[in-house]
C-alpha cells in the first residue's frame, strides 16, 4: 500500500441505494460472453440519464458519451461479459457435456445449479457428480472437462432437444447477488460487472455535481473480454481515443493457497490497485498516483509483468498507441460463483476514476519527450 499522507484516509461513500439496486439486478442478469445483450440494455438504461449520447456496436459493446463532438477523447472502460459454458455433446441417455466459454473453472462445477439458455427460455439443470458412497476405496477422479456433465431431468437426447437445448446453447450458474457482513458484495460475474457499475457511477457523479468536461468522455462497457479482449479491440478502433483508463478486477492474495511470492500482496479493503506493465503508460500512471494522493484515496500497487491480461492491453496497442492505465478492484475467489469485493474499494475506485477525469486536460500530451 502507498505511504499515507499526513491525513488519515476517511472513507467517502459513493454507491447509494439506487446504485445498489441497479447493481443487484445487473449482477443477477446473466451476460455470458457473446450473449451480453440483456445485461448491456440494463446498463445502458441506467447510464442514459447521465450522458449526452449512446452507441452500441455490432457485437454489443455499449458506450455512453459526454460531449460527443469534442475532438479530444477520453475513455473509461470496463467489460460486461461473464464466463460460462457451451453445450458440446448430448448423450443418448439425455446427459450433457460442456466446453468452456471463457475461463470457467471445472473444479467448482459439481453439484452447481445452472441455467441453460434456449430460444424457448431458461431450462434448469445441475452439474451431477457421483455420490461419495460410490467412490470410497477407489482413487478418486478430480473434476475435469472429461467427466463433468449436466443433468436436466431428461432420459433421452430427443427429450433434451425438445426443450430447445442444442449444441452451442450457453449455460450460466444461477447464483445471485448478496451483501456479506455489510462489508462485501458477493456474487457471480463481479468480474467485471463491478467495473460496469463503477464507470456508470463516475458519469452519475459528473452529472449530479454539474461538472463540465473540456473533452469527450466515452464510458465504455465492452463485450468478449473473457475470450481475449475482443470487444475492446473493436471499440478502440471505432472511437480512436486519446487516453484510456480501464478498470477490472485483480486477485486478493491474502486467502489460503495463493503464493504471494508469485502473485504479490494485495487485499480487499485496502484500496484500488495501480498496475505496472509495459501497456500502462508511465506518465499517465504517475498522474494516477498523484491524483490518489492529492485526494487522500488509499491505493495498492501491482506488477503485471509482460501484459495486464485486461482490456488495457487492447487499448494501449490500438491506433498507433493510446496512453492507457489500469485501476483494478481487489477480488476474492475469481471465476467462482462467490466472488467477493469490498464495498469501500468500490467507492474508492469510483472516486479515483472521477478525480482522474477531472484532472485530465484537453489535448494533454503524455509523452516524456517529443524530440
Amino acid at each position: 500500500m502507498s505511504k499515507k499522507s499526513s491525513k488519515e484516509h476517511k472513507h467517502v461513500e459513493v454507491v447509494n441505494k439506487q446504485s445498489l439496486a441497479f447493481f443487484e439486478s445487473y449482477i443477477n442478469n446473466p451476460s455470458p460472453t457473446g450473449f451480453e445483450w440483456q445485461g448491456q440494455r440494463l446498463w445502458l438504461d441506467y447510464l442514459k440519464p447521465y450522458v449526452d449520447d449512446t452507441y452500441v456496436d455490432n457485437y454489443g459493446t455499449a458506450v455512453g458519451i459526454i460531449n460527443p463532438d469534442a475532438p479530444y477523447k477520453v475513455v473509461i472502460e470496463a467489460h460486461s461479459d461473464e464466463i460460462s459454458w457451451f453445450v458440446n455433446y448430448i448423450t443418448s441417455d439425455g446427459l450433457i457435456y460442456v466446453i468452456r466459454n471463457g475461463g470457467s473453472d471445472h473444479q467448482i462445477a459439481p453439484s452447481k445449479r445452472v441455467n441453460i439458455h434456449t430460444d424457448n427460455g431458461i431450462v434448469k439443470a445441475v452439474f451431477g457428480w457421483p455420490a461419495i458412497h460410490t467412490r470410497s476405496g477407489e482413487k478418486e477422479d478430480a473434476p475435469s472437462l472429461k467427466n463433468i456433465f449436466l443433468d436436466c431431468g431428461c432420459t433421452s437426447k430427443d427429450e433434451v432437444e425438445a426443450l430447445g437445448i442444442h449444441v452451442g446453447s450457453v449455460v450460466t450458474y444461477e447464483d445471485e447477488f448478496m451483501v456479506l457482513n455489510d462489508r462485501y458484495y458477493v456474487g457471480r460475474a463481479l468480474d467485471n460487472r463491478a467495473g460496469g457499475l463503477m464507470i456508470a457511477e463516475v458519469a452519475r457523479l459528473l452529472k449530479e455535481n454539474k461538472k463540465k468536461l473540456p473533452f469527450g468522455l466515452y464510458i465504455v462497457n465492452s463485450v468478449q473480454e473473457e475470450i481475449g479482449l475482443k470487444g475492446a479491440e473493436m471499440i478502440a478502433d471505432y472511437i480512436k481515443p486519446n487516453v484510456a483508463i480501464v478498470t477490472d478486477v485483480t486477485h486478493d492474495t491474502t486467502t489460503p493457497m495463493i503464493n504471494k511470492i508469485t502473485q504479490g500482496e494485495l487485499a480487499c479493503g485496502k484500496g484500488p490497485v495501480v498496475s505496472y506493465a509495459p501497456a500502462v503508460q508511465i506518465n499517465l500512471n504517475k498522474m494516477l498516483i498523484e491524483v490518489a494522493k492529492e485526494h487522500n484515496i488509499p491505493f495498492q500497487r501491482q506488477a503485471s509483468s509482460r501484459f495486464t491480461g485486461t482490456d488495457t492491453d487492447a487499448f494501449a496497442y490500438s491506433n498507433g498507441g493510446v496512453p492507457s492505465a489500469l485501476i483494478s478492484l481487489p477480488l476474492r475467489y475469481m471465476h467462482t460463483t462467490v466472488e467477493m469485493i469490498h464495498k469501500e474499494d468500490v467507492d474508492n475506485v469510483i472516486r479515483l476514476i472521477y478525480e482522474m477525469v477531472l484532472a485530465i486536460q484537453p489535448d494533454q500530451d503524455f509523452r516524456t519527450f517529443t524530440k
